[in-house]
């Protein structure tokens, strides 16, 4: 284990005051993870057109989930001033500051499927 590992779970207080939880308490919930990877993929996308690649998500459950992302910083919504409204989503810095750990992820599901 690196001296960076060791950092990481030392132990504290409190479970609270860990950054596990602090990142925990940005991607947990059911398709916050999925979203994010959504639109990586895509870089920028639309709301209907994420709701189509995520066919498995409700309107109501992807537009909390996006509203959620973005309060925590993740991804930024652009909406343009035009009718019909035109909205676009895509990473902000610190969502694509998390692209590694999706791609670690990915890489276990990988190997241990």
């Amino acid at each position: 284990m690196t001296t960076k590992e060791k950092d990481c779970l030392k132990e504290v207080e409190s479970f609270d005051k860990t950054g596990f939880n602090y990142t925990l308490s940005l991607v947990s919930g059911k398709y916050k993870l999925t979203v994010l990877y959504a639109i990586y993929r895509h870089k920028v996308i639309r709301f209907n057109s994420l709701q189509r690649y995520l066919n498995m998500v409700s309107h109501k459950t992807l537009s909390g989930v996006l509203k959620e992302l973005e309060k925590d910083n993740l991804i930024t919504r652009k909406e343009y001033p035009q009718i019909p409204p035109k909205v676009e989503y895509s990473l902000s810095p610190k969502g694509e500051s998390f692209i590694p750990i999706l791609y670690a992820l990915c890489e276990w599901g990988e190997e241990h499927r």
